[in-house]
């Protein structure tokens, strides 16, 4: 990476020597010869870098360090000295500084120690950029939500976030975005800043599970040869999503609800419980109130669980949402394949709007991922989709002829299929032979466009 690095001797024999190495190896390098200089060079502009002399008339390095942390807190700095001793080594990490080099003529080592420090600038940055990007992913206001059945969920899930203590269930199909919406809760919310610890109850062993989410002390076991916090801890002062709590093994049903009952546990092998102070959220696509009466899951533990919950429509009950989506996926996948941002043909975008998903939001992003890998150009083509997308329209319709001559045979067994199903398959059977033209196919059908559209969305509901 090209950085921005500020070189600081009063040896202009040294200083010049840096600047021209840094220089060659494509950093933009600017020189100063007093810790005064420097500083006076931060009001105008912020290095990534700083190569900083202990020892200089007037403000010393280590003076100067003090404000440089003050007005560039971001910037390694790298200190210089003729004269390295420990002590003035020890002195300049406790006041912030990355490392400490000793001056030779042929400046050996001065390259490995940039190397690392641009190594950490490297990450720090790939961090704050995906902190950033995730944020702003969850931000309430980046949320597509454009049925009425997402709007209000939305709305509720706003007014829970701020609510840092409430437990949350989230229930809902598998891939209808529970996951997700779990970070929407906490990443606005007061709890925004701390971590968010997410599990599987079925990705853990259950003998395994106890230790992970307790944590244990040295010697708790045969193998446990140093202290592991759990999943708790770690969760301090931020949330806890248990995904598939449905699956939870009933002895931990039992040391969970503690937990939630007393904010308190213990770690394996300790003797002092421990004070939590985390958000539980909770997730699960079974339907706990049947697992509760058949004795599969305790009925205490569910009430704690289950203070707010939300369930989330599945896709196929949000048509107005799959189009957005798609839009949004669209996007990211282009640029992660540093393709072009392509359109969505009108047909794909009816078959798109049609198709069941099964698998929900999860699978529609599969389809456009697939869908993105197979595209040549800026037009997302019916090609560009799967099979089961191009022959999703139940087969109880059959064109003949061609233009205006066309004509629907409709077969129907009686008692099998219901008029809903009938007027859907018309409808697809029109518009595929009008090429997927809701204008044309409305012309057809003796409909106007709007009425067609009110059609589409009541067939899709059902």
């Amino acid at each position: 990476m090209r950085a921005v690095i500020y070189v600081t001797d009063d040896d202009q024999a040294i200083r010049s020597a840096i600047i021209k190495r840094l220089t060659r190896q494509g950093h933009h390098v600017v020189g100063y010869e007093s810790g005064e200089a420097l500083l006076e060079g931060l009001q105008h502009n912020l290095p990534d870098l700083v190569l900083l002399d202990v020892k200089m008339p007037g403000l010393s390095g280590l003076e100067a360090l003090k404000h440089v942390r003050q007005l560039a807190p971001a910037a390694i700095v790298i200190m210089l000295t003729a004269y390295g001793t420990v002590q003035d080594a020890v002195e300049t990490m406790k006041l912030g500084a990355y490392d400490f080099m000793i001056k030779s003529v042929d400046l050996e080592g001065i390259d490995a120690v940039i190397a690392r420090a641009l190594d950490v600038l490297r990450l720090r940055q790939r961090l704050e950029s995906e902190l950033s990007r995730q944020d702003s992913r969850y931000h309430m206001k980046n949320l597509e939500a454009h049925s009425p059945a997402m709007k209000q969920l939305l709305e509720q899930v706003r007014e829970v976030a701020e609510s840092p203590k409430s437990s949350v269930m989230l229930l809902g199909e598998t891939g209808t975005g529970k996951e997700f919406l779990a970070h929407v809760i906490h990443h606005n919310g007061p709890r925004a800043s701390g971590p968010f610890i997410g599990v599987n109850c079925t990705a853990i062993p259950n003998e395994l599970f106890e230790s992970e989410l307790f944590g244990f002390e040295r010697g708790a076991f045969t193998g446990a040869n140093q202290r592991k916090l759990g999943l708790l801890e770690k969760a301090e002062g931020g949330t806890l999503f248990l995904d598939e709590i449905g699956d939870l093994d009933q002895s931990m049903q039992a040391k969970l609800l503690r937990v939630i009952q007393e904010r308190s546990f213990r770690r394996l092998g300790a003797t002092d419980d421990l004070g939590v102070n985390f958000r539980l959220i909770t997730a699960t696509n079974r339907e706990l109130k049947k697992e509760v009466r058949r004795g599969a899951f305790r009925e205490d533990l569910y009430f704690r669980l289950n203070v707010v919950s939300f369930e989330i429509p599945p896709l196929r009950k949000r048509v107005e949402d799959i189009l957005p989506l798609c839009q949004r996926a669209i996007v990211r996948f282009a640029q992660e394949f540093s393709k072009p941002i392509p359109d969505i043909d009108p047909a794909a975008r009816a078959m798109l709007e049609r198709y069941q998903y099964p698998g929900n939001v999860r699978e529609l992003q599969n389809i456009l991922e697939r869908a993105l890998i197979f595209c040549q150009g800026r037009m997302l083509t019916p090609t560009c989709l799967p099979i089961e997308l191009r022959e999703n329209a139940p087969h109880m319709t059959v064109a003949s002829g061609t233009g205006t001559d066309s004509m629907l045979r409709i077969d129907m067994k009686l008692g099998q299929q219901t008029l809903a199903d009938i007027e859907r398959t018309i409808i697809d059977e029109v518009l595929r032979l009008a090429n997927y033209n809701k204008t044309l196919a409305a012309k057809h059908l003796g409909l106007t466009r709007f009425s067609l559209d009110r059609r589409l969305k009541k067939v899709a509901d059902c």
